[in-house]
């Protein structure tokens, strides 16, 4: 059964696995804490991408650039200047939302907004009486643009205040760091550097969970290359992105390209992988060809030489750039999505279970003892395992209750150590998703496993 986003979230703050942010206090909006389960799925989703693009990419590297940067990459990004959104005010309940999200979700989805003028979406809200989503009134006021970035200051006295921003993308830590990582690693074009940080955004949302938040995580990857190889760069890392995605056991009947309609003033092309969330098809990851424009404001800004000089040639040029960039909380929300189900068991009882990949799923196995008198080497065993890779010990409950609790967070098998285990050394191991229960030898299972989960 499809998941929904009511089920999707009640099941993850029940297990463990996301929860309200600050809720002790009333929460903040949009606004979220991955718990215990929650944290091992994000940072084995980061691994698996990390591992595919820059650990088994023969010729990719990995930064980990500030969050706070010298204002004046803003300026050259052009975040300063136009990174805005287009937001109207409702003059009868004062909520504010995107023009753009309004038109999108009065149209589901037939009209793009992304390639109106500002002046065309208050006609088309106008014309089609479009409402406010909290009180059903059709009244705005004219579209403003706020900047989504976060100010804040640097310096221990008003006078010596300097406005800085948090980081609204972490690509731009990569491109002023293109010169050190090509010198310092001696790569030779075509190259890639590689990133997994933090970003922060101050942008109404539509509250759809973890789908867009005002911190996030992103994993993004550029490809810099020469003029000219672009156009197979760019289908290189559309099909990638795509491979990436049903690797980890996507549905491609739930994915699906959508080239942009209106491209960026610097870019060549650019497209979206959507997915088919709860709240219908939307953007997963984007590949963008991003030409040589960013190197080339970053050389313009600050003074710096950005060419690329060919040690066979001696040619000199800049870059161009392919982006694969890809949410790691969205892809968290499409992972949950596409692995949760509703399976009718031959006695009648609904188990909820979440098919993981094995490779992402926060516990690779949960030890079980049959009974508590038998704890002493189940324990034993789960120390041993967990030098390996997360795993879980459970002894509370009824052994049926306690396979539902691994299957509603996506333990992919489950172990249980029962009094044949003292006679000779065996245990069975459950499989999550097919229930099917084999004996094996103790010694024999941290192999077993390992071979299960390798990505």
């Amino acid at each position: 059964m499809k998941a929904t986003m009511d089920k999707l979230v009640n099941l993850c703050k029940g297990r463990g696995i996301i929860y309200p942010g600050s809720e002790i206090y009333g929460g903040m909006g949009n606004t979220w804490d991955y718990g215990p389960v929650g944290v091992e799925i994000k940072n084995n989703i980061k691994r698996a991408w990390w591992k595919r693009f820059v650990q088994e990419s023969e010729n990719s590297y990995g930064v980990d650039a500030a969050i706070l940067m010298n204002s004046r990459v803003w300026e050259a990004s052009g975040h300063t200047t136009s990174f805005s959104d287009p937001k109207m005010d409702c003059k009868f309940c004062k909520t504010r939302h995107r023009a753009d999200n309004l038109i999108e979700a009065h149209s589901k989805g037939k009209v793009n907004p992304d390639t109106m003028t500002n002046e065309e979406m208050e006609a088309y809200i106008r014309e089609h009486h479009v409402t406010c989503p909290k009180c059903g009134k059709s009244d705005f006021t004219p579209i403003r643009t706020f900047n989504l970035m976060f100010e804040t200051s640097r310096g221990v006295t008003e006078e010596g205040q300097n406005t800085i921003y948090l980081r609204p993308e972490t690509a731009q830590g990569e491109f002023v760091n293109f010169l050190n990582v090509q010198r310092t690693t001696r790569a030779k074009v075509p190259f890639g550097i590689g990133q997994i940080g933090k970003a922060f955004r101050n942008e109404i949302t539509p509250g759809n969970f973890i789908f867009r938040t005002i911190e996030f995580e992103q994993m993004e990857h550029q490809w810099f290359c020469k003029k000219g190889t672009d156009g197979e760069w760019y289908d290189y890392f559309k099909k990638a992105a795509w491979d990436f995605l049903v690797d980890l056991g996507f549905d491609p009947e739930h994915l699906r390209y959508k080239d942009h309609d209106k491209l960026a003033h610097y870019a060549k092309a650019a497209c979206d992988i959507q997915y088919l969330f709860p709240i219908g098809w939307s953007e997963l990851n984007g590949i963008h060809n991003r030409t040589d424009y960013d190197l080339s404001r970053h050389a313009e800004f600050s003074g710096k030489n950005m060419e690329y000089t060919d040690p066979v040639t001696g040619e000199k040029y800049v870059p161009y750039v392919i982006e694969y960039s890809i949410g790691a909380d969205r892809l968290m929300l499409a992972a949950l999505t596409e692995a949760y189900d509703e399976e009718t068991l031959d006695n009648g009882e609904t188990r909820v279970v979440m098919h993981f990949n094995p490779a992402i799923a926060a516990y690779k196995a949960a030890v079980l003892p049959l009974q508590k008198n038998l704890s002493e080497g189940a324990r034993a065993l789960y120390k041993k395992l967990s030098k390996s890779f997360m795993c879980t010990y459970d002894e509370a409950g009824s052994i049926g209750k306690r396979y539902r609790r691994q299957d509603e967070i996506g333990t992919p098998f489950c172990v249980t150590v029962d009094f044949d285990t003292e006679k000779d050394n065996t245990v069975t191991v459950r499989d999550r998703d097919s229930m099917e229960q084999i004996r094996i030898s103790a010694d024999k299972l941290e192999e077993y496993i390992a071979e299960k989960i390798k990505f």
